[in-house]
């Protein structure tokens, strides 16, 4: 299986509400999601070369904007990173849609009681947000305490209000 640094990727752009999506991957797994981040995306100089995954991942996300989707079936690689943080996207990736968990409960799911600030730091280093659920993740409070797709905290808010997550303003 190739890796993501040794060839280019399938690359597919999807729009959305939270505007445009850019997904990479290769024939069995998508390997990344990123999210328009003040106008741009992180590939946008490359010429789009979907695959047969990718055009079915775009379908999904498609009908998880327009409410009749709640659960992704297409594969993800959660590799890269460390050890710890595929530990924790591995974690995101069992909050079901509608639920969440705070950094603290994801911890303790993972083995990883009192590592909060760690935690935080490997969801903010997901590589396929909304495919891996890691705007499910708030604070213990209920305050959302950041996030790092899209335009921050406004594409976060717009998630969480999409699948019915209450959260403190």
């Amino acid at each position: 299986m190739n890796s993501p640094a040794s060839i280019p990727p399938n690359l597919i752009r999807v729009p959305s509400p939270l505007g445009e999506l850019e997904l990479t991957g290769d024939d069995d797994e998508v390997w990344s999601l990123s999210i328009t981040r003040h106008g741009h995306l992180p590939l946008e100089g490359l010429p789009e070369a979907p695959n047969a995954l990718l055009q079915r991942a775009a379908a999904e996300l498609t009908e998880y904007f327009a409410g009749t989707r709640a659960a992704f079936d297409v594969p993800v690689r959660l590799s890269g990173g460390t050890e710890f943080q595929r530990s924790v996207w591995q974690g995101l990736a069992t909050i079901p849609f509608g639920d969440h968990l705070s950094y603290g409960e994801l911890g303790r799911s993972i083995g990883k009681s009192g590592a909060g600030r760690a935690i935080g730091g490997a969801v903010g280093a997901n590589p396929a947000p909304i495919l891996v659920g890691c705007h499910r993740v708030l604070a213990s409070n209920g305050r959302i305490t950041g996030f790092s797709a899209g335009e921050g905290i406004p594409t976060k808010q717009w998630l969480l209000r999409h699948e019915g997550i209450e959260y403190v303003a």
